[in-house]
């Protein structure tokens, strides 16, 4: 490593607000009942009526055979933005890699190491507290870089990417998911809906095509998946909607009243097919 857990100070705005929104009691409150609390992904759904939890799973598990060739035991493994854990237990536990989970979260953490701990996987991933903005590794230390809906929340995705690959050894393999505007979406169409992730835009499948191609990397794939965004999203509102114990139990009512407000948003701007997702595949 080469250097310590960013400080507050330290992090960029977007940064700290992903941060202090991914501390906070509300949403661990929200993501655990409503998502699972174990993959907090976009999901790919077999049908309409599908888990969000499930749904979720199945996006890791795309993601994972992508890359399955360079994810044995001895190979390392960088997840940018780690939430929960999911998918750092899911490869470490299929696989037998070993995983740096590097996540900004506190609150995330803590709970992902005592995960890990209880699934008898804390051997093979080690939890780090820092920003994917400054990656505390040498350069070419990892053979796979992963990450899943996390550079969103950043508005140095430029940097991001560079980072990734700095870290990623020569014939290395990275894959990410993100959710992401459509390359065709009027320029302040999701303004509203993403002002509560505190960046200034989304990026778009072209901006990660161009700035990954300047990187140096190639076979630069993407698996569109937008199709399952409105079926996410209309499941995510259902869900929340329904409410019911477990989730006013676990988020407080200004919460709850805001993600009611917000996301019928999401579902308008899947309807309207302003947004983008899927799954990006490149060498190194």
């Amino acid at each position: 490593m080469r250097g310590a857990a960013l400080s507050h100070e330290s992090a960029g705005n977007a940064a700290g607000l992903a941060r202090d929104y991914y501390d906070s009691s509300d949403v661990d409150g929200f993501y655990a009942t409503v998502w699972g609390g174990e993959d907090i992904h976009i999901g790919t759904y077999e049908h309409e009526r599908e888990t969000v939890a499930d749904a979720s799973r199945r996006t890791v598990e795309k993601a994972a055979d992508k890359v399955a060739d360079f994810l044995g035991p001895g190979s390392r493994v960088l997840d940018l933005g780690s939430g929960y854990g999911g998918a750092a237990r899911y490869l470490a536990g299929c696989f037998g890699c070993r995983v740096v989970a590097l996540n900004i979260s506190e609150s995330q953490n803590q709970r992902h190491r005592k995960t890990n701990v209880e699934r008898g996987l804390a051997d093979l991933i080690e939890v780090v507290t820092g920003s994917f903005e400054d990656v505390p590794y040498e350069d070419g230390y990892f053979d796979v870089v992963w990450s899943q809906e996390a550079f969103c929340h950043s508005d140095e995705r430029a940097k991001v990417l560079s980072e990734a690959v700095r870290v990623l050894n020569p014939g290395g393999r990275l894959v990410f998911t993100d959710l992401m505007a459509a390359d065709d979406a009027p320029p302040n169409a999701l303004r509203p809906a993403v002002s509560r992730l505190g960046v200034e835009a989304m990026a778009t499948p072209g901006f990660y095509r161009q700035h990954l191609a300047e990187l140096g990397l190639s076979h630069v794939d993407f698996e569109d998946r937008s199709e399952h965004l409105l079926t996410h999203y209309l499941r995510i509102l259902e869900e929340t909607q329904r409410g019911g114990p477990e989730l006013r139990a676990a988020v407080s009512p200004a919460y709850l009243d805001g993600l009611l407000e917000n996301l019928p948003l999401w579902v308008d701007a899947s309807r309207n097919g302003h947004l983008s997702s899927g799954i990006f595949h490149c060498h190194r």
